[in-house]
């Protein structure tokens, strides 16, 4: 049985499949976005080949389906989502619109946030003239003030129907405290517009989609949700229905940004964004357990974007604080994946306002037409074509020859766009854009683990993406790392990361507890107040994975909290040591553990115990317990490569200071573990290259990941 993860990202869609036996089996074929379909199909047909069998044979033993998608994030993107009708409470039907006092800046480039004179807030996804508000009210806590009027709300639906609505959303006050107001509503649309009538209107509720406080966060989150849940269930419907009809009959698993996997049929929709990298930090954290790094900087230098994602003590601890989907913020639970536009496909290009600068990104020339050496109309340069330039990549073995490059057109384009406008030759041009792409990602890494109170030389660098193991020794002295693994499948790490990833969601609910007292300096002694909101998320957990056709023997419970200092805005999340509370003692026992971590991040000085302490929002993660996934590991060897292992020498260019050398080349697959190589030397593997920079070596482990580390001599 094979368990198959699928990435897709904005140049390629990345294919992992690990067998029971602990076989890995890899695959890229270009995303093609005008019907993901026909790349996904493509990416399976070549994983089969892998195992050595025909496709209706190979998906007849595919265990389960795991899928990350942009989808959703482009239909935000492009705009091309569904008109919505928004049902609020009377007054508040701004809201959206008035947003936050920043909200021109959320989802922005710091670049385009300090051009101010030209700065505007994004277009709303839902029109001024599709908000409606109806007259009824519950209070804080969750007592209904005015009762809700039936006449009233049929009123306003007709005025959204008349005016186009293709589908509803509910978000009114204190509804997460109280929902009762928002699902009457929905049995008012289901009643007067059956489907019969106007065919079938979706109805989202954010007491479903998220209950969670903060008005604006908690309307855009369901809006966004919405937004995207029709060009969804159409690209994935199809997709569903292509693998039925060539011998598929398990359903489409997708996977979370939360850190689990959900049948589609069961997913919120909201949920899918930046699921690809959170995937693939997962994955690193699987291999992580298996080499012994507990302290893991996961990186993934794909063709559009650069992922980052700290491990810590083995764990994945760092949730997003307010995630941005597109321009609209929102309070998904999501893990943190920081992701700046730098790839391979980044494009190279001079800033004549500022100077003449050299800038690199956070344009991409995407999967088509792709860089300029691609040979595909590409006119512009990029990072892949400055290091085709540079003498690092096979023009003949791109993607094992699938694709092969044009190092004449990626000369050419770089002397027109970079070279020329800046006076230097076509070298010196490739190696500043190398030179400035890889500090812009070692800046970034660095400012992302030292400002979560890490000291980043004692982390190991986790390289993934098809052009992380290019560029992981450039990187690395950006942040001190003396340690750096590239893992067997980096090229697909996320799709690895979808394929060993469990079943998990995370339910969510905000519910303001004061465990510890500013005035009376006193600990909470009321624990049914915490017990109840625990009980219910299980409750509801529990028959969502019945659902799911588990059964309650195989489900696990964790539970995280999100606490605060009293009167400050940030909240910082743990990780309870046990489910329900017994009494005072676990409420003082919560607040060690709260003080204590807020001492890492913001350094023991910070902490401030006689301001009082909060609770804001519970988090359970219920998971299905399931073996991980076993990968097959073998004995050292000797250190010298075999014989055939080296295939001659490539004039590669390492610098000024180094020049052009004779770099040794290297085959993959023909090295075994315990193998030495010292640098600078390349290792051309079918979807990546390794570069390994002079004063770095290489060496491949049991499990055939490779270890990059600067050489003692």
């Amino acid at each position: 049985m094979y368990s198959i993860g699928v990435d897709v990202g904005g140049t390629f869609t990345d294919f992992c499949a690990v067998s029971a036996r602990g076989e890995l089996f890899a695959a890229k074929t270009p995303t093609t976005h005008y019907e993901l379909s026909t790349g996904f199909m493509k990416g399976l047909r070549a994983i089969a080949r892998s195992a050595g069998m025909d496709f209706g044979s190979f998906l007849a033993e595919v265990s389960s389906l795991r899928y990350s998608t942009t989808v959703g994030t482009n239909a935000l993107i492009e705009r091309t989502g569904p008109k919505l009708g928004l049902i609020t409470t009377a007054g508040f039907e701004d809201t959206i619109f008035i947003g936050r006092a920043r909200s021109w800046a959320d989802g922005n480039s710091i670049e385009a946030n300090r051009d101010l004179a030209r700065i505007v807030k994004p277009a709303p996804l839902v029109e001024p003239s599709m908000v409606v508000g109806v007259r009824a009210r519950m209070d804080c806590n969750g007592n209904v003030v005015a009762p809700l009027d039936r006449e009233d709300v049929t009123e306003q639906l007709q005025k959204l129907v008349d005016r186009g609505a293709m589908g509803f959303v509910v978000c009114l006050h204190w509804s997460f405290v109280n929902p009762a107001h928002e699902r009457e509503i929905r049995t008012i649309i289901e009643d007067e517009y059956p489907e019969d009538y106007l065919g079938a209107l979706p109805v989202f509720l954010s007491s479903d989609i998220s209950p969670k406080c903060g008005e604006y966060t908690r309307a855009m989150t369901t809006i966004v949700n919405a937004y995207i849940h029709g060009t969804m269930a159409d690209s994935l419907g199809r997709l569903g229905n292509e693998l039925r009809d060539s011998g598929y009959r398990r359903p489409l698993v997708l996977v979370h940004n939360t850190g689990g996997t959900k049948k589609l049929s069961r997913t919120r929709a909201v949920l899918s964004h930046n699921a690809g990298p959170v995937a693939g930090l997962y994955g690193s954290a699987l291999i992580g357990r298996l080499s012994g790094d507990a302290n893991i900087i996961f990186t993934d230098m794909g063709g559009t974007s650069f992922d980052i994602g700290v491990i810590t003590d083995g764990e994945i601890r760092t949730q997003d604080f307010i995630p941005v989907i597109d321009r609209w913020r929102t309070n998904i639970p999501a893990v943190e994946v920081k992701s700046i536009g730098a790839g391979g496909g980044s494009i190279a290009w001079v800033n004549h306002e500022l100077g003449n600068t050299l800038e690199v990104g956070p344009q991409s020339a995407g999967s088509m037409p792709g860089p300029a050496c691609y040979d595909q109309g590409g006119e512009l340069p990029t990072v892949t074509d400055a290091d085709l330039v540079l003498g690092y990549y096979n023009p003949d073995n791109y993607l094992g020859g699938d694709l092969p490059l044009d190092p004449d057109l990626a000369r050419e384009v770089i002397e027109k766009h970079v070279a020329g406008p800046l006076g230097i030759d076509v070298i010196e041009a490739a190696w500043r854009i190398r030179a400035l792409v890889d500090a812009k990602m070692g800046q970034e890494v660095f400012n992302e683990v030292a400002l979560k109170g890490h000291d980043p030389r004692r982390f190991t660098l986790f390289a993934g993406g098809g052009a992380g193991a290019a560029h992981a020794c450039a990187i690395a002295p950006y942040i001190g790392a003396g340690r750096i693994v590239v893992p067997a499948i980096s090229s697909v790490s996320g799709a690895f990361g979808a394929a060993s990833m469990q079943v998990a969601e995370v339910w969510e609910r905000s519910r303001p507890l004061r465990i510890f007292d500013w005035n009376s300096q006193c600990y909470l002694d009321d624990v049914d107040s915490f017990n109840a909101v625990v009980d219910e998320l299980v409750d509801l957990a529990t028959r969502d994975l019945r659902l799911e056709g588990y059964t309650e023997e195989h489900m696990c419970f964790h539970l995280d909290l999100e606490m605060r200092f009293g009167s400050q805005y940030n909240l910082t999340r743990i990780r309870t040591p046990r489910l329900r509370l017994a009494g005072e003692q676990d409420y003082r026992a919560l607040c060690e553990l709260f003080v204590r971590r807020y001492g890492e991040i913001y350094s023991p000085e910070a902490t401030f115990l006689a301001g009082g302490i909060n609770i804001e929002s519970f988090f359970l993660t219920a998971s299905i317990q399931a073996s991980p996934v076993a990968l097959n590991a073998q004995e050292p060897g000797a250190q010298a490569p075999a014989a055939g292992a080296c295939t001659g020498t490539r004039e590669a260019y390492w610098g000024p200071a180094a020049g052009h050398l004779a770099t040794p080349l290297y085959v993959l697959d023909s090295l075994q573990p315990g193998n030495r190589i010292d640098g600078p030397a390349i290792i051309e593997a079918r979807d990546t290259t390794y570069v390994v920079a002079p004063g770095w070596c290489y060496t491949m482990d049991p499990w055939r990941n490779g270890v990059l580390e600067p050489d003692a001599g």
